[in-house]
């Protein structure tokens, strides 16, 4: 058996999502920026898709921008948002995706900012009353913080963040990649002016996402060189990935109550059958289904010998998981969010994340097959 429980890295494309892009790449190829008629149809494709987006979310068209994917989408709204207001102090999180903070990083570093760090505890719940601290005490700052931590699936109170911001006049980006589709945005009532997404992370293709900017924020293109994207975003639109995020978000939001149901329940039954079956078992970020990202599972296994083989051993058995964040797979650098929660790094942990397609089957098997490891 072949099992993929990988879904936070990505997800597998929605069979109506690849018929909605097959359609376009073969019978619509003009390019969106042409004035003749083959280019019009294209034009209006993204158009038709970026109205979806923006009717799903409860947002304007006009502040709907489609990119490459949620690190692109999060890099336009620091680095424009910072430049543009002319910032000089940022307050992220250190269990942020590393698109957010590589970004911040390297800002403090070429001196355009100074950067703080909300303290977080060690489920990974961000420091309300030190987010508060941090924006009385300094200048008009940009604040980044996401919805659902990528790793531990341990959800931000996003609503109160908003308001922290306007007391303050902050600006807030939210990376929203992992809880897009997962659950619902309604832009006209959250205070926020900037939000990502990436069409792989709910069953849509890789290389396209977008990113909302706020109708009262004007910021300028991060990438130069052509006037798409209402002069925004300079290259020629991928217009069959956009298509495919339109479709994937509205699949999504059509199906979400009952998808949120099976995904929720697959992820207590495997809850339930590790606190059973392998003693000592623990779990890293929130769990409780308020409080936790449905699709993700963080466990923290006992400690073993050849801990460092765990996830190879899985994959040896057919089984998809993964050690942290998706873009440090494969690398032997540990885990960044659990070092900042203080996880044991003794404990091997591993991330089980969810989709609409998985069965209880699955979980049985992996569940088996964590038995023998924990065993040997």
């Amino acid at each position: 058996m072949r099992v993929y429980l990988d879904n936070a890295a990505t997800t597998s494309i929605d069979s109506e999502v690849l018929k909605e892009m097959f359609y376009m790449m073969e019978n619509q190829f003009g390019n969106p920026s042409s004035i003749h008629s083959h280019g019009r149809e294209v034009r209006t494709a993204i158009e038709k898709a970026r109205k979806t987006v923006a009717n799903l979310l409860h947002a304007s068209p006009a502040e709907i921008f489609f990119t490459s994917g949620g690190t692109e989408a999060d890099n336009m709204a620091i680095r424009s948002g910072i430049a543009d207001y002319g910032i000089k102090h940022a307050i992220t999180a250190r269990t942020e995706h590393h698109a957010v903070l590589h970004t911040f990083e390297a800002l403090e570093k070429s001196g355009v900012i100074k950067l703080s760090y909300v303290d977080t505890d060690t489920r990974g719940n961000i420091n309300m009353s030190h987010l508060n601290e941090l924006l009385s005490s300094n200048e008009r700052s940009f604040v980044s913080l996401m919805h659902a931590n990528n790793e531990l699936g341990t959800l931000t109170d996003i609503e109160a963040v908003g308001d922290l911001c306007e007391q303050y006049d902050a600006l807030f980006h939210c990376d929203t990649v992992q809880t897009m589709g997962h659950y619902p945005h309604d832009l006209q009532r959250l205070k926020v002016h900037f939000i990502t997404c990436a069409a792989h992370k709910l069953h849509g293709p890789k290389g396209a996402g977008f990113l909302y900017v706020n109708h009262a924020i004007k910021i300028n293109p991060l990438i130069l060189g052509g006037s798409q994207e209402r002069n925004m975003r300079g290259g020629t639109e991928n217009v069959y990935g956009i298509v495919g995020l339109a479709k994937a978000l509205e699949i999504a939001y059509r199906d979400m109550a009952g998808h949120q149901e099976h995904v929720q329940g697959l992820k207590s039954y495997m809850k339930e059958r590790l606190e059973k079956e392998i003693k000592d078992v623990q779990f890293n970020g929130e769990t409780d289904p308020g409080k936790s990202l449905y699709t993700v599972l963080n466990v923290s296994f006992p400690e073993m010998e050849m801990a460092d083989m765990l996830l190879f051993s899985l994959d040896i058995a057919g089984i998809s998981a993964s050690g942290g964040s998706a873009c440090s797979s494969g690398s032997n650098i540990g885990s960044h969010v659990l070092e900042a929660i203080g996880a044991n790094p003794g404990r091997p942990a591993v991330r089980f994340s969810f989709s609409k397609f998985n069965t209880l089957e699955e979980i049985d098997y992996t569940i088996e097959k964590l038995k023998g490891l924990c065993a040997s």
